[in-house]
């Protein structure tokens, strides 16, 4: 199964537009030049463009497709720096601190998706994890509706019951304690990036030890909460809790624990209650089942911004971007 030339077919067909903010990264200009060359999306760098196009020469690499966007000489600049003013000044900030602020790269870079010249935005490979959702937050702000900004990983699983079967893993990677409410939030985002990356319906599980009632915890309480607020919410997918994992993904164990229950045995969206059962869950079915992890994705956000890991390759900057226009309103 390779779900990432799936996904990526499917992405260029968004004929959508990317804005990388660390150009002066190699990975990324070489990110830049291949999804050029594969037409997945239109590219705009930030960055000096005279000083992008020496260093793509001297990698050769061919970029001359993509649009180089300079903060410092950006004619609209003042109104983003007003804007920034405007959303912040509450919080502090100064009309001198906002122009500064909108001249770094990754705050430049998110204020191209807010006023719709680009669809997404991919960054991390030179910026901490932190500073990405920092500028993401102050700028895209959260999804109407939601206040809670997580992540999930898509699980790609070679042999699940004799076939390959994809799972969607919640949050495995930024709120390391979420309440009930949070937890909802979690649920929601989660649902819509896989309607919007894999294009299927989601089938949610909140997960517990307990399957339906049959432990008693304050644990146990916080996942019923969560199926309450669902509930009260009236969301409009699939949704079951508190489930025990087996329950949640294995029809004869569904059968004997939750009889009746739509999603109980066919759960492809699993939502765990914190962070570090996340994270142990994600990473126990990677290693031991051999299945390929695809994230962090970051959601809950009013327009896709994801990050990148440090470490990353130019290849995974490109699928990144794939996962970015998939999940963009174009």
């Amino acid at each position: 199964m390779n779900i990432i030339e799936d996904l990526k077919t499917r992405a260029k067909r968004k004929n959508g537009r990317i804005v990388l903010p660390e150009s002066s990264d190699e990975r990324t200009l070489r990110a830049a030049a291949q999804i050029l060359s594969e037409n997945l999306a239109s590219v705009i760098l930030v960055g000096n463009p005279d000083t992008v196009d020496q260093k793509a020469r001297s990698l050769n690499l061919h970029i001359g497709a993509a649009q180089v966007l300079d903060p410092h000489t950006y004619p609209d600049i003042d109104k983003y720096a007003q804007f920034f003013y405007e959303k912040r000044k509450e919080k502090g900030v100064t009309l001198e601190q906002a122009q500064e602020t909108v001249r770094d790269e990754l705050y430049f870079g998110a204020l191209l998706v807010k006023f719709g010249l680009a669809d997404g935005m991919v960054a991390g490979a030179e910026h901490t994890t932190a500073d990405v959702l920092r500028a993401a937050l102050q700028v895209v702000g959260v999804t109407p509706g939601l206040k809670t900004v997580s992540s999930c990983f898509i699980m790609v699983v070679p042999d699940f019951r004799g076939e390959p079967a994809v799972f969607l893993f919640a949050d495995c990677a930024v709120v390391p304690l979420p309440d009930a409410a949070q937890l909802a939030d979690i649920a929601v985002s989660t649902a819509n990036t896989r309607r919007a990356i894999l294009g299927d319906e989601p089938k949610v599980a909140l997960l517990s030890f307990s399957t339906l009632g049959s432990g008693k915890h304050e644990l146990v309480d916080k996942v019923l909460e969560t199926k309450s607020i669902l509930s009260e919410r009236k969301v409009d997918f699939a949704f079951e809790g508190e489930l025990q994992l087996d329950a949640a993904v294995i029809p004869e164990v569904a059968a004997r624990k939750a009889p009746g229950s739509e999603v109980a045995g066919h759960a492809n969206t699993l939502i765990f209650p914190d962070l570090q059962a996340g994270n142990i869950g994600y990473k126990l079915v990677q290693r031991f089942a051999r299945a390929e992890a695809i994230g962090p994705i970051i959601q809950g956000l009013a327009a896709p911004v994801c990050d990148l890991s440090r470490g990353c390759s130019s290849e995974d900057i490109v699928n990144t971007c794939a996962l970015v226009l998939l999940m963009s309103n174009k």
